[in-house]
């Protein structure tokens, strides 16, 4: 059974027709939020910023929100297949005690938790990420607008119950609740155009990596926000999904930097649907592809491939629950759908060595 889905958007198809594809081609990459289930793109992400893209010398901006986020540092790094390893096992084997009488970890001890592993896979390493010749990194935050504006046990639910209606009418009418606050490399330009949504660019630094990527991967009731980032406006700060669940973006608009090369935004996903934000995850109309993804390759596992992973799907959240206190039988399970998704990268490989446009389907 084939693991590997190839979809393409228009003019991602047109250029795969005339030329093929190589590493040269490719503009951005963004990760998606979405937690566990990110754990399925290790292999290709091993592959993709291990090889493939190292044999290249050209610049590539690499987007990411909450996981995504975090993936998309790791690529920065200066051994980036060993970082992949090292996220996918921290990842799997993170583990949070309970205290008697409780179903869940408090979102403080999440946090608290969660702040010492990111110290300790960076530390004395954030140069390497803000500092890499090549890789433009832009870490995508979701910062909260009045009554958003701190974390409060009342005003907070209130505010994400406002945001979550505003947003069922028009996505953009959410601005007035959050607003996208991507922190960038610094000097570089967004790869994409921010007229869809109200957003904000402010300069990555060794002050402010940590507590921005933090905020990026902060889901709202289950991590505390992170207020202040340095260099940031005032406020909370969360994550970066709840605005950018699958990075939904207008990635066009790097045609007008003048950066050379075809542009093409490569995009590991665990899902074909690319989904503006994290509240519109029921909303199904807002999951067809846009202009904005025309110059876009996706990967994505197949859904019949995905049935043969332990529990017949991608690792996710709910498994927390699902596994409860028996943190092995959930270890044993990820690590199965880890071990499974190598076939994900060995036909990339395979179809990058022989481009066949018969499998690849439109986005």
């Amino acid at each position: 059974m084939k693991a590997l889905r190839i979809y393409a958007g228009p003019k991602a198809r047109r250029h795969i027709e005339q030329n093929g594809l190589q590493a040269k081609d490719i503009g951005v990459v963004p990760g998606a939020a979405g937690g566990p289930k990110g754990l399925i793109l290790g292999a290709l992400d091993r592959f993709i910023f291990g090889e493939w893209l190292a044999q290249t010398d050209h610049p590539v901006h690499l987007v990411g929100a909450s996981i995504g986020a975090w993936r998309m540092a790791t690529a920065c790094l200066k051994d980036p297949a060993a970082g992949f390893s090292r996220l996918e096992d921290d990842y799997i084997h993170q583990h949070y005690e309970l205290q008697p009488g409780q179903k869940r970890p408090t979102a403080d001890r999440v946090s608290e938790q969660f702040g010492e592993s990111l110290k300790a896979f960076y530390g004395g390493r954030v140069h390497e990420v803000l500092q890499h010749p090549r890789y433009k990194l832009h870490i995508v935050t979701s910062r909260g607008r009045h009554m958003l504006g701190r974390e409060h046990k009342l005003a907070t639910p209130l505010g994400y119950l406002g945001a979550f209606l505003t947003n069922s009418l028009h996505r953009k009418a959410m601005g007035a609740w959050l607003e996208r606050v991507v922190f960038s490399t610094p000097g570089v330009k967004l790869p994409f155009a921010t007229s869809d949504y109200r957003t904000r660019q402010v300069d990555l630094s060794e002050d402010n990596f940590q507590p921005a990527l933090q905020a990026s991967c902060s889901i709202p009731f289950v991590l505390r926000s992170v207020h202040n980032v340095p260099g940031g406006p005032p406020g909370a700060y969360w994550d970066g999904g709840i605005t950018d669940y699958h990075l939904h973006l207008n990635y066009g608009a790097r045609e007008m930097q003048g950066e050379g090369g075809a542009g093409l935004v490569l995009y590991p996903h665990f899902q074909k649907s690319v989904v503006p934000g994290w509240l519109d995850k029921g909303l199904k109309w807002r999951h067809k592809a846009t202009h904005f993804l025309d110059n876009m390759v996706l990967l994505a596992p197949d859904p019949d491939w995905i049935k043969t992973l332990p529990n017949a799907k991608l690792p996710d959240r709910q498994d927390f629950v699902r596994y409860g206190p028996d943190m092995q039988a959930r270890v044993k399970a990820w690590s199965a759908a880890t071990a499974a998704s190598a076939q994900l990268a060995e036909e990339w490989q395979e179809w990058l060595a022989r481009p066949d446009l018969g499998r690849v389907g439109a986005l």
